[in-house]
């Protein structure tokens, strides 16, 4: 037989074994809507939820959950206006909390009665209760045992399932600069907030998906962190090409969370939260690989003249 038939046949041995490759779907959640992070003159929270749109439809996004914190949009006759844009525009609403509460700075009682609160504007916005949905602040769920399994239990109670996470890279740092750089002009400064946003989203992916991996022994499928402010239409055209190159089929958060690893419980306590993978690892006392830290100081700093600092200064 000739070596070349040899392969192949290899091949397709293997894969009659194996099976194909399992694809990973990825869904899109948004927090803090109706905004996270500072606005450019010229902006609008209406506008912003506007731009995002007609990117998802674009690249044909199936609804995504946007997680909302409706303190934020007190007295800002705009932020409604972005809201009733995104429900208007096939997207749901999930609870966020009213005002974003730290679990591990609180009680128990008052938790809950923060996401109570939360309600009445989900319910205008989305009378058919698809809104039942929670994303807790900061993803800590618990400083305690004791706190996390009662909160926990009062979720269930009023009808949620945790929206969990388990691809994060932490976008939220770089709405702000975004919008402080467009103010002041800065096109250097722009050009270097999109090359250090993918950068970091692609070691991240990739560590995310490595540690998803060591956890649950194969590939899942995946819930993607992202925050809504003035950075996301600009840079979710490069997100969203990513994604596609990294092998993710775009899904919708609950077909993702149909896959069993939704179903288990770390129970773990920390102060400090993180994604559900990051508590098994904690939970299993595992090896986290090693990544490159995140440009913290440089995003602070970059088109802050009160910040002192300078694009490229060391991390």
């Amino acid at each position: 037989m000739p070596k070349r038939c040899g392969l192949v046949l290899a091949a397709i041995t293997m894969l009659a074994v194996c099976g194909p490759a399992r694809s990973e779907k990825v869904a899109l959640t948004f927090d803090d809507l109706p905004l996270n992070g500072e606005l450019a003159p010229g902006m609008t929270r209406a506008g912003i939820v506007r731009d995002v749109l007609q990117v998802l439809r674009k690249y044909r996004v199936p609804p995504v959950y946007g997680f909302v914190n409706a303190q934020r949009m007190e007295g800002t006759p705009d932020g409604a206006a972005a809201l009733r844009l995104w429900v208007a525009g096939g997207q749901h609403v999930g609870n966020h909390s009213y005002s974003h509460p730290d679990l591990g700075r609180t009680t128990t009682e008052e938790f809950l009665a923060d996401v109570r609160r939360n309600e009445p504007m989900l319910q205008l916005l989305d009378p058919g209760n698809a809104w039942h949905w929670f994303r807790y602040p900061y993803l800590r769920e618990g400083d305690t045992l004791e706190k996390r399994r009662a909160v926990r239990q009062g979720l269930a109670a009023r009808g949620y399932r945790i929206a969990q996470v388990t691809l994060d890279y932490e976008d939220y740092l770089w709405n702000s600069p975004f919008a402080r750089c467009v103010a002041q002009g800065d096109r250097k400064g722009v050009e270097w907030l999109r090359s250090s946003y993918l950068e970091t989203a692609t070691h991240y992916l990739e560590v995310d998906r490595e540690m998803a991996r060591r956890v649950y022994g194969r590939a899942i499928d995946h819930v993607l962190l992202l925050h809504l402010g003035a950075y996301s239409s600009t840079i979710l055209p490069a997100l969203l090409d990513l994604l596609h190159a990294q092998g993710f089929e775009l899904a919708t958060l609950e077909q993702v969370q149909r896959d069993a690893v939704y179903d288990g419980d770390p129970d773990g306590a920390s102060a400090q939260g993180g994604s559900l993978v990051e508590q098994w690892m904690d939970v299993r006392k595992l090896p986290y690989p090693t990544v490159p830290p995140k440009p913290r100081q440089q995003l602070a700093g970059l088109c802050n003249a009160a910040a002192g600092k300078a694009v490229g200064t060391a991390d």
